[in-house]
């Protein structure tokens, strides 16, 4: 995902002079291209995340496009202040982009785990959340970002994430999902990374009988009703997977959809990390299995949630 969006900021870059690229002092050497290129335009603050949104707020108020790129916990939670008051207050066209979703960064320990990050994005007025599923969506998400005239913030894994193809005839349109595979038992809504694991849980779950619809939300804010309420009704079931807190995610956004809007009796489930920090350290499909996050995992907790089973 990291290398789709540097391709498509470069790309944008050469067509629109107002695109800015900022950062934080972190993958500097795959920048090289948009540093040669467009030496004017590229900025290095160091490790100066707070001051970064501040300079990216001043640039958009002559007349610029900025990106701010760093790892995803340092550039929402150190430098929610600065996004709240110089971005969000103002409603300023600052591009926020967080590397390092979920538990990418897992061997680091939970102070670069971002297993929060849209929960406090979302809570934030006037910005939009992204979360794209693979590099070819956070590439779409990228130049769609550049004509979206306000704050974005774009949540990215990190490099080698499978491409999904079951998305490639689908345009991108920020707030609105897509579905991926139909099914008539119960819908599986994920975002991110747990895409692609969830339609290996829906193709596990079909050889055991259950025929899931799995749907892609990439944008979390605004969150696209229509699907979601669409789901309800054909399927009587919704389950939500993220690698996020189950507190204020997708799980949260699709809730409250169901709750305010729905008059059908669903049933429902959000799947991710439980109140608790990801405490250990290991390879993220390490820590994946270990909270259940895994395919097997979600595979078994879908399954016995339909059957009426405990749900562990």
């Amino acid at each position: 995902m990291r290398n789709a969006f540097i391709k498509a900021v470069y790309e944008q870059a050469g067509k629109d002079n107002r695109v800015y690229m900022l950062n934080a002092d972190i993958g500097v050497f795959v920048f090289d291209d948009f540093k040669r290129d467009f030496p004017k335009r590229y900025i290095n603050l160091g490790v100066a995340e707070a001051n970064m949104i501040g300079v990216a707020a001043g640039l958009v108020l002559s007349g610029k496009v900025p990106f701010v790129y760093t790892i995803a916990p340092f550039v929402t939670m150190r430098c929610l202040e600065q996004i709240r008051v110089d971005v969000c207050l103002q409603n300023l066209n600052v591009k926020i982009v967080g590397v390092g979703a979920g538990l990418a960064y897992g061997v680091l320990g939970p102070t670069h785990h971002a297993i929060e990050d849209i929960a406090i994005m979302r809570a934030l007025p006037n910005i939009t959340v992204i979360s794209p599923g693979d590099p070819w969506e956070a590439y779409e998400a990228t130049k769609a970002s550049v004509r979206h005239e306000g704050p974005v913030y774009i949540r990215l894994a990190k490099s080698g994430e499978p491409s999904l193809v079951e998305h490639r005839h689908n345009a991108f349109q920020i707030g609105k999902g897509v579905t991926l595979r139909e099914g008539k038992d119960a819908t599986l809504i994920a975002t991110g990374c747990m895409v692609k694991n969830a339609l290996c849980v829906a193709q596990k779950l079909f050889c055991e009988g259950i025929n899931l619809r799995v749907i892609n939300m990439h944008t979390i804010k605004p969150i696209d009703h229509d699907i979601i309420l669409e789901s309800a009704r054909d399927t009587g079931a919704i389950f939500t997977m993220e690698e996020h807190s189950v507190i204020g995610g997708l799980g949260s956004a699709v809730a409250e959809v169901l709750a305010e809007e729905s008059t059908e009796k669903v049933q429902f489930l959000r799947i991710g990390f439980k109140d608790t920090f990801c405490e250990v350290v290991g390879s993220r499909e390490y820590l994946l299995a270990k909270h259940g996050l895994d395919v097997p995992s979600v595979s078994k907790m879908v399954a016995n949630s339909l059957r009426g089973s405990p749900v562990q």
